[in-house]
């Protein structure tokens, strides 16, 4: 087995751990039954997608400059014990700290440099495979972690639950940490066998996250992306109170697994076809996904209508996650792509409002999630138009005014 793939499959098998978050549906349902609130039961999963934001634009910068091993290794052991901490408190305002920030903030760090390092090691035509690989790695975790979350909490505790998972990203996701490097200087990966390079293809410039920040297409994939993901994190943070609201289903954690099988399935096949279709027309068959499916959830009631509405949220969310960190790449190339990306990624923790705190305030003072199908819609609606408009960066353009630095 080469070196790239052996940094792939660690990346896939470090986000399998880090997907701890997307298990929070399961934990947070248990809160409410202890007689918590929606809205602070929902508050530690929202701070924790702010902080991992805030995390991937730390570590992004930093991994530009001194490498990602450390940066990985420190994100599984933050984690791994935030986690530990979360099985000691019992307060809304401590699970905050422990699981919304220290958590939070480690799955950032660590998420951050795990497609950067994996891209570095293939060729260029297949970063959205890659991303998608990586990226699906964060979104399977669910499909272990909702079940095993749910038996933990239904046989002993929730704090047995927060043990549990910690131990075992301590065992489990820091030793792989050590594993993450990048290739040599000197790397050249080769290219994939029948390979043929676009007629007319320009070398990327390596904007800085300055100089990206002067284009318009920063801008327009921002609120893309941060409009695009709160449907989907709205979603996923209440599929399991959202069944139960709407149609009465006291059990549904499969649908948890459900959405996560088919969240990995759009990172994976999503990032994949944008090798092919090209980044733009991909998000759009995403973005047009999402829209049908909000239209669609006000009528469910049933466990076939929820378990075909998790599957289209799960692909359409998930082509996010691998499409634009491959535009980030494409259009402002690879050697500051951590930082890019990181200051990108700010959409997403933006998003974790948008999303689950909408839903949170709407249905605790309507009873019902009606409202914030049809915000979402509206915000999928903008998305769609500012991907529509995303262009490749005229860099010529940009030179001759002097906004960037010439190479």
């Amino acid at each position: 087995m080469n070196r790239a793939i052996k940094i792939l499959i660690a990346g896939i098998c470090i986000n399998l751990c880090m997907g701890v978050l997307y298990a929070w549906s399961v934990i947070g349902k248990a809160l409410v039954s202890l007689g918590w609130s929606n809205a602070d039961a929902g508050m530690p999963y929202t701070i924790g997608i702010v902080t991992f934001a805030a995390g991937v634009l730390i570590a992004g910068n930093l991994q530009d400059r001194m490498g990602p091993r450390n940066l990985v290794i420190a994100g599984a052991a933050m984690v791994g014990l935030g986690l530990i901490a979360s099985s000691f408190v019992s307060s809304p305002l401590a699970l905050l700290l422990t699981f919304g920030v220290l958590v939070g903030t480690g799955i950032g760090f660590a998420y951050a440099c795990l497609s950067p390092s994996a891209m570095k090691w293939f060729h260029p035509s297949r970063k959205g495979m890659v991303n998608g690989l990586i990226a699906g790695g964060f979104g399977m975790a669910s499909l272990y972690i909702a079940p095993m979350a749910s038996y933990l909490i239904g046989e002993y505790s929730i704090s047995t639950t927060f043990l549990t998972l910690g131990i075992g990203v301590l065992v489990i996701a820091v030793p792989m940490a050590c594993t993450i490097v990048n290739p040599p200087a000197d790397y050249k990966a080769e290219a994939p066998a029948g390979y043929k390079e676009p007629a007319g293809k320009k070398d990327v410039h390596n904007f800085t996250w300055r100089e990206m920040m002067k284009t318009r297409q920063f801008y327009l994939m921002w609120i893309a992306f941060a409009f695009a993901s709160s449907a989907g994190l709205m979603l996923i943070g209440n599929i399991t109170s959202i069944a139960l609201h709407q149609g009465g289903i006291q059990e549904a954690a499969y649908l948890v697994s459900l959405l996560a099988f088919f969240n990995t399935f759009g990172r994976i096949g999503m990032g994949m076809l944008s090798d092919k279709i090209g980044r733009v027309n991909t998000l759009l068959v995403a973005i047009a996904l999402q829209i049908g499916n909000m239209m669609l959830f006000p009528t469910l009631t049933g466990e076939m209508g929820f378990a075909i509405g998790a599957a289209i949220a799960g692909v359409g969310y998930g082509a996010l996650l691998s499409v634009f960190p491959s535009m980030t790449a494409d259009f402002f190339g690879m050697k500051n792509y951590g930082s890019n990306f990181g200051v990108l990624y700010t959409a997403w923790g933006i998003s974790g409002f948008m999303g689950p705190v909408m839903a949170s305030m709407i249905v605790d003072s309507t009873g019902s999630y009606a409202l914030a199908y049809t915000i979402s819609a509206v915000m999928l609606a903008v998305a769609g138009g500012m991907a529509f408009m995303t262009k490749p960066v005229n860099v010529e353009g940009m030179l001759k005014k002097g906004e960037l630095a010439a190479v």
